[in-house]
Formats: structure tokens, sequence, C-alpha cells
């Protein structure tokens, strides 16, 4: 029997894959690829981005055939920022970026989370990724003693893009406590709409692995917000999020979003 998608409810309207708005982006910590065809065939038509966090990707003995069923249910396959800060501190870029072109990420992330690179490091980072790939460019230090200023995210964010990166990513890590978010997970608005007024909501990525986090967000710019570091489990749950099916956003109803 063919599973039809019900059609007998008002739902808020959602942007179709291939989107660049709206996106669902997963954190695969390290999940086999004999659990992500599976899982992919349940929830794959509402993940946009896979990242293989960290330095997961160099490990992974799978790689290959993940990246393979990722592509074939039209999800883009991303390498984490960390490897790339590894490679660089290292002095090991251009070989990493001939890896993951031969291995077939479609794209990476450059981040700046650990590595004391300077701002013009990163920017040359982002030019010579976007040659080959899409780029994601995350912005924000991973380590939470680090002041948040929204302006300086601001301006950051403009220039990442500025520099080739196709979204920017806002950092809040897999802990949803850091950057983005204050030590107890609360959301730091005006850091959200300091990002937003400086690049526009469509090209601004945040990372927001908590439930609550997420139903802010899709409360405060409507269902199709991007959103990252969802856990692959989720992503099912994430997507019921976004179009009111779970109570948390219950009453953001089709009308309300369009009024937005």
């Amino acid at each position: 029997m063919v599973n039809v998608m019900p059609n007998f409810l008002n739902l808020p309207q959602r942007t179709m894959k291939p989107r660049r708005r709206g996106i669902t982006h997963v954190l695969d910590k390290g999940l086999p690829v004999a659990e992500v065809a599976p899982l992919l065939s349940v929830c794959g038509a509402y993940v946009d981005v896979w990242k293989l966090g960290w330095g997961t990707a160099y490990l992974d003995p799978g790689l290959a055939e993940k990246l393979t069923v990722l592509d074939g249910h039209g999800v883009l396959a991303c390498a984490g920022g960390t490897l790339l800060e590894v490679a660089w501190q290292q002095g090991a870029i251009e070989p990493y970026l001939d890896w993951a072109a031969e291995v077939g990420f479609p794209c990476v992330e450059v981040s700046c989370g650990v590595a004391e690179m300077t701002a013009e490091d990163k920017h040359r980072l982002i030019e010579a990724a976007a040659e080959r790939f899409i780029v994601l460019a995350e912005i924000g230090a991973k380590d939470p003693t680090v002041e948040v200023s929204p302006t300086v995210w601001a301006v950051d964010a403009a220039a990442d893009l500025a520099a080739g990166a196709t979204w920017v990513v806002t950092e809040g890590r897999e802990s949803g406590t850091v950057g983005l978010f204050d030590p107890t997970g609360e959301v730091r608005s005006d850091v959200v709409d300091a990002v937003v007024e400086s690049v526009g909501i469509g090209t601004t990525v945040f990372e927001a692995p908590r439930k609550e986090q997420q139903a802010w967000l899709i409360r405060r710019f409507g269902p199709d917000v991007n959103l990252a570091n969802v856990a692959p489990s989720d992503a099912l749950g994430l997507e019921a999020l976004r179009l009111g099916l779970r109570a948390d956003t219950f009453d953001a109803t089709p009308d309300r979003v369009r009024a937005r």
C-alpha cells in the first residue's frame, strides 16, 4: 500500500527541497550508515543539511556509503568546522579541500571556534572553499567565557557572506548553552536581532538543539526559519513543530504566520 500524505489540515506553507530557506540542518555525532538509511526513509524529505560533526568524517569507515545515502535523499553532506580548523592549524588546507571534494562533500563548514585565526585568515578560507563547495560559515566562539557581542556577530556575519559563504551559522553548540544562548539555554534575543538585521533571515542558520529554542525561533520568524544542530532522530518532530503540530507552536496558526 502506498502511503499518501493527508491534506485535511490547514497548515503553514513550507518551502520545498532543494531550498535555501527553511532548512533543517542535523548534527551527526557518529551514526553508523546502517542507521542513517532507515532514518532518512522516514524523515529525509525534511532534512536539508547533514553535518558530520567535528572531525568524525575523518574517522568514519562508512563515509563513502553514508554520502551516497544522503545524496539519494537530496540531503547535503557537510564536513564539520573543527576538522577544517585542525587542517588549518597543521597547514593542510589544500589537502583537506582536495579530500573533501574527492570523497563527495557538497558542503564544508568554515569556523574559527577553537583555532586562533584572524578574521582575514577565516575569510581566505571561505574564499578558497567557496570555489568548490557550498560554505557554511560559523560565527561565535565555543568557549563560554568569551563575551558575546551583538555588534561583533553582526559585522562578522556580513563579512563572512561577503567572502563567499552561502549561509552564516550562529554558534550554539550541541548543548545549546553557548554563543546564541546563555548558560541556562535562554536565547540571546539581542544577538538574534543584530545578525538578522545585518544579513537577513534567509541566510542566517541558528544552531538550536533544544526544542524550546527551536520553538522560540519558529514563533519569532515562522516555519521557514533555518535551524541547525538538530539531532537526526528529532528531524520529524522538528517538522511537526514548524507546522504547529506540537503544543509548543500550537497557536502559531497559518493566519498568524502570514501576518508576520
